[in-house]
């Protein structure tokens, strides 16, 4: 199988609203909790691809755009740019919605991760094998 790049369209993947458990001490989201809510949204895309499990290897690139507040609901938005031999690599925009502010969407991230296909032993597998 050969390296291919694409660029498809971008498909909702995951959705969540911030709570106020999701808060550092001064009660702003913690910009983890959005890095694994997009990880999540992601990964969802790269399970589908790869027909069985995946990991995160890596973190191409993660900007914070805007704060996330207590109560938005965030709406992550994934798209495949590479498949490789065993691995993928995936695109996702976060956007939240101000759920005080009608038709108010802000994006608040963007990141682009990549996933490596695993077999049964928990070792890198070719993506055409769904074993």
């Amino acid at each position: 199988m050969q390296d291919t790049e694409r660029a498809g369209e971008r498909e909702l993947t995951y959705r969540v609203v911030a709570m106020p458990a999701d808060t550092n001490a001064y009660g702003d989201i913690f910009g983890g909790w959005l890095m694994s809510q997009v990880d999540i949204a992601g990964s969802i895309l790269a399970i589908r691809e790869a027909e069985g499990r995946v990991a995160t290897v890596a973190v191409k690139e993660f900007r914070f755009l805007a704060p996330v507040a207590v109560g938005d609901l965030i709406s992550c938005y994934a798209e495949i740019r590479r498949v490789g031999q065993t691995s993928i690599t995936v695109h996702v925009i976060a956007e939240a919605c101000r759920q005080l502010e009608a038709n108010c969407v802000k994006t608040v991230a963007d990141a682009t991760l990549v996933y490596v296909a695993l077999g049964d032993d928990g070792r890198p597998r070719p993506l055409n094998d769904t074993a």
